[in-house]
């Protein structure tokens, strides 16, 4: 599998305009603003593929990305408070769409920014995927931001919370340094190969 030519494919507003499945697919779930789109652009070695914004809640479609045999999804940011409730009626409708069209979705990566506790939302989309037998692995964002003294506090605190969801990957990352890349090219391309 290779992760280097990745294109754009289309990006969807509505449950409705949803590409056709027809091939395996790996999706990008987090709070707006964990950095789905710099991870995203760091594990394909692009600079910008996908848009990265400093203004959180930019995301507010499904964008579809090809590389060869494979799709990755990049999934609206949830938990931004500054829109409006028909907005996030519409995000939320949109996701559950995405996941409830019967895909061929062979991972989730969940991201979590790893300078906080997971946030309620980080856990409904946990249990979520966990009840809808939604493969995930969880990437711990900004892990270059905290020294290591608050690293192994804040992964020990992290991983507490994962531990009811069985032995779940736990991948720190950081877009800026690289740190975690190739860990997650490695176990992407295990959940879509097998």
């Amino acid at each position: 599998m290779r992760f280097d030519n990745c294109v754009f494919e289309t990006s969807c507003g509505v449950s409705g305009q949803l590409i056709k499945s027809d091939m395996p697919e790996v999706a990008f779930s987090g709070r707006s603003n964990v950095g789905k789109s710099s991870l995203l652009n760091r594990i394909l070695n692009r600079k910008s593929l996908a848009r990265v914004s400093s203004v959180p809640g930019k995301t507010v479609t499904v964008n579809f990305f090809r590389a060869g045999d494979c799709r990755f999804v990049d999934l609206p940011g949830y938990g931004y408070a500054k829109v409006s409730h028909n907005e996030k009626l519409r995000w939320a409708e949109l996701i559950e769409g995405y996941f409830d069209s019967g895909r061929d979705i062979r991972l989730v990566v969940q991201l979590i920014d790893m300078r906080h506790s997971p946030s309620e939302q980080d856990v409904e989309m946990l249990d979520y995927m966990s009840a809808k037998n939604i493969p995930f692995i969880v990437a711990l964002t900004k892990a270059d931001k905290l020294n290591k003294g608050e690293r192994m506090e804040m992964l020990e605190k992290i991983c507490g919370v994962l531990t009811s969801y069985g032995n779940i990957p736990v991948v720190p990352f950081s877009a800026t340094k690289g740190e975690g890349a190739d860990e997650l090219r490695n176990l992407i391309r295990k959940y879509v190969e097998d």
